[in-house]
């Protein structure tokens, strides 16, 4: 077989009136020819051809026209006409990136039905600032923690525990500021600031971040803000266990320490409850006493207070242990609608108050709502996103601590109800649609299961009464069996 041919430049001056195919010297006469000439002499499969282009030089205008050649055929390149043309590659879709919306959302905010009170003290929240956990690209917030599986790695370790530490602390000096521009100044600081540092085993001093929380508490009292804290429900001083004691009073040092480095006074309180029966209340209360005087330190004894609880101790049983002690009671009006005491709230409060007064840190109280259809005492313990009202026996001069899901949101929507402070427009968010509790779920869908199986029913049985296919008999057995399954698969 002739080997092919290279097209070349000089073939575009060929006239445009046909001329004889050259097919090479001596070997075929007709384009037929030679495409019968390769049928016999290939037994390959047929591939595309591809032609090389050669540029002769003084030919320029000759490439030029090349370019418009597109359509040029030769005798061999007539003999591809039915071999099938390559397929295109299908295109790749590309990853369309929407645009980041740049413009401020704008929450409606609905009007609120407004109040009159004479209370004149500061409201606070709890720990984490939900305008501020939500901002992007770094959100501020006092609370990044992680597990000691983490600490054991060796990429991690102790000093990434001791960096985030650090960054609470620097993000606590954000946040007081932020409070401030928005008119509160009463915020209860994370007891998770310096993760594990009560630890018996990884436990560290906080003297490394003294920097930062020398700076907290310089803004803190420039503003004149109270911060307090509030240990968690496993520091317990009157626990039958030692070991549980002890890490109790290593969790109180971690606090006063946070404290001392800030350079706080007597009104930055540590806050806890007594804890746990332990089958015997009036043992337990004399094991708190016995470890409040001879295991605390003085500092520990200068900022703790007691708070009443809704399970185990209410202010009646705590009342007697905080004058003997000389230790604060925070008052908990949410805990007592669950746990009253027998004393009247208003005299309460006075002997309460005497207390504070009598070690010169001022009054503080806490307040939470129950969440709507709350029946049961678990159910009554589960704080609302917010309060709708002051109660009633509040004094005047108070620090009221709002123990509510929506934090800030719930102390501005109290300033708003009450005319209190100012309230920036931007920094208001709307209040979400109470979740309802599991039981008042299951007793909804039980509802609508049994409406629709009555309903299938009635319908089913007036079609089987117009052709008196069906007794009654009949259509009570069929009506108990659906009320009876439809509402097992619904919960």
């Amino acid at each position: 077989m002739a080997p092919k041919r290279k097209r070349t430049a000089a073939a575009v001056a060929r006239p445009s009136t046909p001329e004889p195919v050259i097919t090479g010297p001596d070997i075929v006469s007709s384009p037929e020819e030679a495409r019968a000439l390769i049928r016999r002499v290939s037994a390959r499969k047929k591939r595309k051809v591809t032609y090389t282009e050669e540029t002769i030089d003084g030919l320029d205008e000759a490439a030029d026209d090349l370019k418009a050649d597109a359509g040029f055929e030769s005798p061999l390149t007539e003999l591809d006409e039915d071999v099938p043309a390559e397929e295109e590659a299908p295109k790749k879709k590309r990853a369309v990136r929407r645009k980041k919306n740049t413009e401020p959302v704008v929450y409606d905010i609905p009007p609120v039905e407004t109040k009159t009170t004479t209370f004149k003290g500061r409201l606070g929240y709890a720990c984490l600032n939900t305008v501020l956990r939500a901002m992007k690209p770094e959100p501020i917030f006092c609370s990044r923690t992680l597990r000691i599986d983490t600490i054991l790695k060796p990429e991690f370790g102790m000093d990434y525990c001791k960096e985030l530490g650090r960054r609470n602390a620097e993000d606590l000096a954000r946040l007081i500021q932020w409070n401030e521009e928005n008119h509160i100044k009463f915020l209860r600081v994370s007891s998770e600031m310096f993760p594990f540092a009560s630890h018996d085993k990884y436990g560290y001093t906080l003297e490394y971040a003294e920097k930062e929380l020398k700076a907290a508490g310089d803004l803190a009292k420039r503003y004149g803000h109270r911060l307090t804290s509030h240990p968690g429900q496993f520091t317990q001083l009157g626990s039958p266990r030692d070991v549980v004691v002890e890490a109790a009073i290593r969790d109180l040092d971690y606090h006063c320490q946070m404290f001392r480095y800030m350079g706080l006074d007597q009104d930055t309180v540590m806050i806890i409850h007594m804890g746990g029966i332990f089958n015997d209340k009036q043992a337990t209360i004399e094991r708190f006493k016995n470890v409040y005087r001879t295991r605390l330190t003085d500092e520990m004894r200068a900022r703790l207070v007691l708070e009443n609880d809704e399970m185990c101790y209410n202010a009646d049983d705590l009342l007697p242990v905080c004058e003997e002690l000389d230790i604060p009671l925070v008052f908990d009006y949410h805990h007592n609608w669950i746990y009253p005491s027998e004393m009247p709230i208003p005299d309460l409060i006075q002997r309460i108050n005497a207390i504070w007064h009598r070690k010169g840190i001022k009054p503080k109280q806490h307040l939470s709502s129950p969440c709507p259809g709350a029946e049961t005492v678990m159910e009554k313990r589960k704080h609302a996103d917010r309060c709708y009202e002051l109660p009633p026996d509040l004094p005047d001069d108070m620090d009221l601590m709002i123990e509510a899901k929506d934090k800030e949101q719930a102390v501005f929507h109290l300033y708003r109800i009450y005319n209190l402070h100012p309230v920036i427009h931007e920094n208001l968010r709307p209040e979400k649609p109470a979740t309802p509790f599991p039981r008042m779920i299951k007793a909804q869908a039980a509802a609508d299961a049994a409406a629709a199986a009555a309903a299938e029913g009635e319908g089913k049985e007036g079609a089987e009464r117009v052709e008196g296919n069906v007794t009654p008999r009949k259509r009570r057995s069929r009506a108990r069996g659906k009320v009876e399954e439809v509402p097992g698969k619904l919960l």
